[in-house]
């Protein structure tokens, strides 16, 4: 097997069965490993005996541990990169040191493992395969409704914590009054839950139920947005020499829409 400099290393969300045996067998097998929290990541190393060395980066050092990081691998030593749960670099620290591997030249690889995204998604059935995830919600109102008028045709995914969960679908609802959500908590654990529903519903459902864990959720696209009559200006470009493809892609830019949808009506 090839071995690399820098190993990007998915850990359980949840269910600590959920761990590959080639993410035991690199942890076992590197020299350091760097973690957000070393007392998080102790527990999952104590669980499966592994004795390695580990380091503390978090988003507050990320920059100060870079030639460190590079010091350690200039002398042939490997390194193993963890969050404190699911994978790196989707809302936890990783992006700082992974660019400086690259520009020195240093091997990177990323492990097949557990992430919440794609855990959430693969239990929420979604009218297309497109979405965009913005990591966690922006904290104010403003924000949150020009979040949901620039993606009226896309389906938002988020994460969110339980205190502010509650306010999320509350500011949701207050934007878009008609809209539908799906909400998943606690995955891969015994209380897992998801809830998919109007946002109204979801908002009484979890007045009434005890919220914990970390969350992860969709804000579904607008029904009406791909319904959306592009024939004047699809013939317009079309005049002008451009393909489908180079249609949808430009209509749904400037208009926030469906490009599949776009791309439907092209080639009617």
């Amino acid at each position: 097997m090839k071995e690399y400099d820098f190993y990007i290393v998915p850990t359980p969300i949840g269910n600590l069965g959920d761990i590959t045996n080639r993410a035991l067998e690199i942890l076992k097998s590197v020299d350091i490993i760097a973690c957000e929290d070393i007392r998080v990541t102790q527990k999952l190393l104590n669980h499966f005996d592994i004795k390695t060395k580990c380091i503390s980066y978090h988003k507050f050092n990320e920059k100060e541990r870079v030639d460190y990081f590079l010091n350690i691998l200039s002398d042939g030593k490997k390194i193993a990169l963890v969050s404190d749960a699911g994978t790196p670099l989707f809302c936890d620290p990783g992006a700082v040191i992974v660019e400086e591997l690259r520009k020195n030249n240093y091997t990177v690889t990323s492990l097949a493992g557990a992430n919440a995204v794609a855990t959430f998604l693969s239990q929420v059935p979604r009218k297309g395969e497109d979405f965009v995830f913005v990591g966690f919600l922006p904290k104010t109102r403003q924000q949150i409704e020009n979040l949901l008028n620039k993606y009226k045709s896309t389906d938002i995914v988020f994460y969110d914590s339980p205190n502010r969960l509650m306010n999320t679908l509350e500011t949701v609802h207050a934007c878009r009054n008609n809209s539908r959500m799906a909400i998943g908590r606690e995955l891969t654990k015994v209380f897992e839950e998801i809830v998919i529903n109007k946002t109204e519903n979801i908002i009484k459902h979890f007045q009434t139920n005890v919220l914990k864990g970390e969350i992860a959720g969709v804000i579904f696209r607008e029904e009406n947005t791909t319904n959306n009559d592009f024939s004047d200006k699809i013939e317009i470009l079309k005049s002008k020499g451009f393909k489908a493809k180079e249609i949808s892609l430009i209509l749904s830019e400037l208009f926030n829409a469906n490009k599949n949808e776009i791309y439907k009506q092209c080639i009617k």
